[in-house]
């Protein structure tokens, strides 16, 4: 991965409003994230964080009662114009490649250390062994991993690791194949602290290379590592998601312009 360029425009969601089935999930949304940075959800449970984190890379489109008004566009590298990922002509596999997602409980492959990470270049038709081995000692080298695990890459399963460790690997095999963004649905909550330190130093030093999406529960989490704050809310009439405000993180935490998101990071409600 090479360091890219920061304060661009990555993601612009415009609009966006996710349903599931007669539910109105999450009701028109605008956010734009930019390039480079930690951008953090925050807010009470079944506000919507984590289907408007979905909605960035179509997963909710395997929840077969789901729908999506709006759009979200994203410039990938190379690109001169950003792209409406619910464009219908969108290859949606493609999509996650450069759009990864890490989810909130580790869920390492049951198969050896190197075959979860090479799960994904393989599928996307990589047979070179020199090269495969390649994108196995630099993933890991990029989750922080390979120094614990390069002596039984073959001999020992994903699932053999703790848990901190099983969420590095999870980071290393979205990292195989190459994404630009990397989406996090609170992925320390079922770690212990040491292990969250590890997540939480590892993804400031991947954000040189990608733009990060967490949806974290853990007010100073997002206040240690992200640099853009979001805060939904459920709004009283629709009973739908909202974003309530979204700003620098230092600001959002030292002034909040809405009462809810105040009374959110001080505790009082939520």
């Amino acid at each position: 991965m090479k360091a890219t360029e920061n304060n661009k425009i990555k993601i612009n969601v415009n609009n966006l409003s996710c349903s599931y089935g007669s539910l109105l999930a999450v009701n028109e949304v605008d956010l734009k994230i930019k390039a480079n940075e930690i951008t953090a959800f925050i807010g009470p449970s079944g506000c919507g964080k984590s289907t408007v984190l979905r909605a960035l890379n179509r997963m909710n489109d395997t929840i077969p009662s789901s729908s999506v008004n709006g759009s979200v566009d994203i410039i990938f590298n190379g690109d001169q114009a950003a792209i409406n990922i619910y464009n219908p002509d969108i290859d949606v596999i493609s999509l996650r490649r450069k759009v990864g997602m890490v989810f909130q409980r580790p869920n390492p492959f049951p198969m050896s250390i190197y075959e979860n990470i090479i799960y994904g270049p393989k599928l996307f038709g990589l047979k070179d062994k020199k090269q495969l081995d390649e994108i196995v000692e630099q993933s890991l080298q990029y989750s922080a991993l390979w120094d614990e695990v390069k002596d039984k890459l073959h001999t020992s399963s994903g699932q053999d690791l703790s848990g901190g460790q099983q969420q590095r690997l999870c980071i290393a095999r979205a990292l195989a194949v190459g994404p630009e963004v990397l989406l996090l649905d609170e992925p320390c909550s079922a770690l212990d602290p040491i292990a969250t330190v590890k997540i939480e130093d590892l993804l400031i030093e991947l954000k040189k290379y990608l733009t990060i999406v967490i949806v974290t529960h853990n007010m100073q989490q997002a206040s240690r590592i992200s640099d853009t704050t979001a805060v939904f809310w459920v709004n009283e009439n629709t009973k739908a998601g909202e974003l309530v405000e979204c700003k620098p993180t230092i600001e959002l935490f030292s002034n909040p312009q809405d009462s809810r998101t105040e009374g959110y990071i001080t505790g009082r409600f939520g």
